[in-house]
């Protein structure tokens, strides 16, 4: 007896599909609720001798497959991802890209969780009990990542960040529709804009339901910022030199002891889920300035799902002419799946595309 439709598709092989195209084999990850899509094969070999080389070789080459990747109809608006590749020297263990709707960016403190939590559960490195360090190539410079092991089971991991120091407290613009926004501006790994709930007058909050009136006040404020404050430069690199997004800052209404709650509006209006490593990082910076926080100091920081991450301040130091902070931040990261992405010159829609 033929066997009918059901059998025949209970024994075929995935890995038998013939389409056309190329294949890319992603892990998919999350941290604190922000994704993270990890691509491991298939990608085209980037040219370059630095990090920053190979973003911009990509940047130029393959952005298509970037838009493929992060957009629909593989992703979403707010799809995040990275790209491994070779580190700036022999220390390195190796270097990172990070994707997302508009681009790449310069940090990624969720990636750096997760793809730290993935070098353990893949074996990419010899796992000990207690910490196992990373050195990780970030365009930004180098990222020190410990990834706690106990009983072979990964339960956090805390990275140190780059130099991160603060470039303005208490700046105000005009903005149509917003009135006068207070802001400080400060630089963990990225530059963002915080601002302070309580130092501005805002008919929305930072819950779930606020989301969409987050992301044109956050935008609106990224663009503002951005075309008026030119002195946000890198004190090294060129490549760096430009506001990432807006951060929003309360404290936390939720009886669960943390000490506040980020949201931040990133790229195009990307909403994060988690409370935004390179953010953190950017706060240390800000609450050591101000003397609000001491080294070895912990604070607790939710995101708009109610993550957290913990954020301290290491050490101190100097970056170019600015007094600066190494930030310690630390978060837990979890694997949802793996996928074959298929990349089919037929499709119209090969190269994906975005609804906000």
């Amino acid at each position: 007896m033929p066997k009918n439709t059901y059998e025949n598709i209970m024994q075929s092989n995935l890995s038998e599909i013939k389409t056309d195209g190329l294949h890319i084999k992603t892990i998919d990850m999350h941290t604190g609720g922000e994704s993270l899509r990890v691509i491991l094969e298939g990608f085209p070999e980037l040219k370059g001798n630095s990090v920053l080389e190979y973003r911009n070789y990509c940047k130029e080459n393959y952005d298509h497959l970037r838009t493929a990747l992060m957009l629909e109809p593989r992703g979403h608006a707010d799809m995040y991802g990275c790209l491994l590749v070779p580190p700036n020297d022999e220390e390195g263990d190796f270097g990172i890209l990070f994707l997302h709707n508009e681009g790449y960016s310069t940090m990624c403190g969720h990636a750096i969780i997760a793809i730290s939590t993935l070098a353990v559960e893949m074996q990419w490195i010899d796992v000990k009990e207690g910490d196992n360090l990373l050195k990780i190539d970030a365009p930004c410079g180098r990222i020190l990542s410990y990834i706690f092991v106990k009983e072979g089971q990964v339960s956090g991991v805390r990275f140190h960040c780059v130099p991160s120091f603060v470039l303005a407290l208490d700046r105000t613009i005009e903005i149509p529709g917003l009135e006068t926004i207070t802001y400080d501006l400060a630089y963990g790994g990225a530059y963002y804009a915080y601002v302070d709930m309580a130092k501005n007058s805002f008919d929305f909050d930072l819950d779930t339901s606020s989301y969409n009136d987050l992301i044109k006040a956050g935008m609106d404020i990224k663009r503002a910022v951005s075309a008026r404050d030119t002195d946000i430069i890198h004190p090294l690199e060129r490549d760096l030199s430009f506001l990432y997004g807006t951060i929003f800052v309360d404290n936390t209404k939720q009886p669960n002891g943390n000490d506040s709650k980020n949201v931040c509006i990133f790229a195009e209006g990307e909403v994060d889920r988690c409370p935004t490593g390179s953010g953190v990082s950017g706060r240390m910076a800000i609450h050591s300035a101000r003397k609000e926080i001491a080294l070895g100091e912990t604070m607790s920081i939710e995101s708009i799902t109610g993550s957290v991450f913990n954020g301290s301040v290491v050490s101190e130091t100097t970056f170019g002419p600015f007094e600066a902070v190494i930030p310690q931040v630390e978060g837990t990261a979890h694997i949802t799946g793996h996928h074959t992405f298929i990349i089919d010159p037929k499709d119209p829609m090969k190269h994906g595309f975005i609804l906000r």
